[in-house]
């Protein structure tokens, strides 16, 4: 993982030529030192409060704020996840945003292939065998006289299951029985299980790792503007003085 030493190393390092160059020259020798000591000052402690944030120093009050606090930072991560994103509001207008598509709401098409209208069939003929026409029906060479209406059935069965399913009254019946705030809860619920799984996997270090990961590339500046400041309170501190 890259850390901000580049620009650390280098601002320091200008800092130190700077007092050295304060020590050899012979022009405004005192005015050249204030900076390089101001600057070199104020980098270093910029870089110490940024390796604190990160890292235990002994005897130092404070520091590794981050891996000593990462059970905050985790509960502070799903904070964020659950109010500002699976919110059960936001679950409920999504399913209902859903709900308002009408037929592309929920696909059926898998359901009606999968029913198994032979079985229907057979069930058919099995009832009619059983009931008071079984007897004439034994006369006309029993269940084998029906096998010629078992392809019409089947058929007029697919075209009435459709014409039903695509009926306004399935349509309102099948979006009163989806309840969006239940279902919302629900998936929250879900949601929340599988948040706390992965948090619980995390460790100080790898929330360490996170952090640096989102802000190293900032942390460098940190430094170079603390170097820079620096430098302009010792050309204030050089005035005065």
């Amino acid at each position: 993982m890259k850390k901000p030493l580049n620009k650390s190393i280098i601002t320091n390092l200008v800092a130190v030529a700077i007092i050295i160059l304060g020590a050899i020259s012979p022009v405004l020798p005192g005015l050249i030192t204030s900076i390089g000591f101001f600057a070199l000052s104020g980098a270093v402690t910029n870089w110490l409060a940024i390796y604190m944030l990160f890292e235990k120093v002994p005897y130092l009050y404070g520091s590794g704020v981050i891996p000593d606090r990462f059970e905050e930072f985790k509960l502070s991560i799903k904070q964020l996840m659950m109010q500002q994103f699976f919110t059960v509001k936001n679950i409920e207008q999504f399913i209902q945003t859903e709900e308002g598509q009408g037929s592309k709401m929920l696909n059926l098409e898998p359901f009606l292939n999968a029913v198994d209208y032979d079985r229907i069939y057979e069930s058919l003929v099995s009832s009619i065998m059983e009931s008071s026409f079984g007897g004439m029906l034994l006369m006309m060479g029993g269940p084998d006289a029906l096998v010629p209406l078992k392809e019409p059935f089947t058929e007029k069965m697919k075209i009435t299951l459709i014409d039903m399913i695509e009926s306004d009254r399935f349509k309102a019946a099948l979006k009163e029985g989806l309840d969006a705030h239940k279902i919302g809860v629900d998936i929250i619920d879900k949601i929340e299980t599988v948040i706390d799984t992965r948090l619980n996997e995390l460790t100080p270090q790898l929330v360490k790792e996170m952090v640096q990961a989102i802000i190293h590339e900032h942390l460098g500046w940190l430094v170079v503007w603390g170097g820079f400041f620096g430098g302009l309170m010792g050309v204030l501190f050089a005035l005065i003085v």
